[in-house]
């Protein structure tokens, strides 16, 4: 299959600094073949890589992906404890491969849950990726966007109680700053693959202003095609944060 043609897009300069995905399907993937859910996810690692891949060959800044929602812990116990094990043997595994691409690994969210030794690591990957530039990669793990801002608002309410503080002074830039990514540019673009069409409790504050792109396509089969089919239809968009079109276009011809 020929490779996909980003010429339009990358001329345009309409490439997003920053993807994030909820990466859905892995399971209805494997139903469909009579295998194991398992199978689904280990078949969605595949997927990852070539996004990234793909992210790092359009300059894209920063790509953060949703593998395991605070929600997902009411999966059926067997699976919880096969994702865990995935998610230590893909950290052993791509980490490297990862680290020789120029990417930086990171991992939001409550880590507490997680046995010792994927916390270990979680650790020794963002400690061994920590001065990559070429492409932030962000792992949303046991993340979920009520959790991201109660954290953020029980930190900025331990200031006020130290006096460090006082209420009048939060402002929605003081709280973006206690929020996860807080360190990267919002996300310009929203991908969510295997049909359904929520953000899922996903990255609530971060995608505010975000273009949203939803495909029937199940993550394991998400290649580079359909990648570039999100980027073109976020490159034909007008993104006007609150003006009208006509000032964008002005803006756009100075």
């Amino acid at each position: 299959m020929p490779e996909p043609d980003l010429t339009n897009t990358q001329q345009s300069g309409a490439i997003p600094r920053h993807v994030a995905i909820i990466m859905d399907g892995n399971g209805r993937w494997a139903k469909q073949r009579r295998l194991p859910r398992i199978a689904g996810h280990r078949a969605g690692v595949k997927s990852v890589r070539r996004v990234v891949e793909q992210c790092i060959d359009c300059s894209i800044e920063a790509l953060t992906v949703f593998a395991f929602s605070t929600e997902n812990w009411r999966r059926p116990q067997k699976e919880v404890g096969l994702l865990m094990e995935l998610f230590l043997t893909a950290l052993e595994r791509e980490v490297k491969k990862l680290h020789q691409h120029g990417v930086r690994m990171c991992i939001v969210g409550d880590r507490s849950r997680f046995p010792l030794k994927l916390q270990n690591r979680i650790a020794e990957a963002e400690q061994y990726t920590a001065a990559n530039t070429a492409l932030t990669f962000t792992i949303a793990a046991n993340y979920g966007g009520r959790w991201d801002i109660t954290q953020a608002v029980r930190g900025l309410g331990r200031a006020i109680e130290r006096g460090e503080l006082k209420a009048g002074e939060i402002s929605e830039v003081l709280l973006q700053s206690r929020l996860t990514l807080s360190d990267l540019p919002e996300p310009d673009l929203f991908i969510r693959t295997g049909g359904e069409q929520r953000i899922s409790n996903f990255l609530l504050w971060q995608l505010a202003y975000t273009e949203f792109y939803f495909t029937d396509t199940l993550w394991p089969d998400f290649g580079k095609e359909s990648f570039a089919a999100a980027l073109e239809s976020f490159a034909s968009r007008q993104r006007r944060f609150g003006r009208t079109s006509e000032q964008v276009e002005r803006k756009e011809a100075l």
